[in-house]
């Protein structure tokens, strides 16, 4: 088999959606887009590993591969919300099949536990 699709070349359906949701980090924003619209900095707390630079990326790729939609409102300071796509949602029982298995995974051969992050401090200023 071999599937062409803008302008590259495909040896399999799994390849050609490992290049769309493939890598790090995608899954995991779809994942938690899956609940309902996100801020930028809603996203950030929920996956604390991620850079802000590596966020910004990925929802710029995941919007334009068609999976994202960014909603902006005109107010001050700018507001930005993320969310699902018709296209985004239909990855969601793929998603869900993957986090089912993910936690299968854990349960056999490692150990769940559960993370309660502090909200950090504000500065105080004098």
């Amino acid at each position: 088999m071999e599937i062409k699709l803008n302008g590259r070349i495909f040896h399999c359906p799994l390849d050609l959606a490992s290049a769309f949701i493939g890598g790090k980090w995608k899954t995991v924003v779809l994942w938690y887009l899956c609940e309902g619209k996100k801020r930028f900095g809603e996203l950030k707390k929920q996956i604390p590993n991620i850079t802000e630079k590596m966020l910004s990326l990925q929802l710029k790729q995941l919007e334009k591969d068609g999976f994202v939609f960014r909603k902006i409102y005109a107010e001050v300071p700018p507001r930005v919300e993320y969310s699902l796509t018709e296209e985004g949602k239909t990855l969601i029982p793929i998603l869900e099949a993957m986090c089912l298995w993910g936690k299968t995974k854990a349960k056999t051969k490692g150990v769940i536990q559960e993370v309660i992050r502090k909200p950090k401090k504000k500065k105080v200023s004098r």
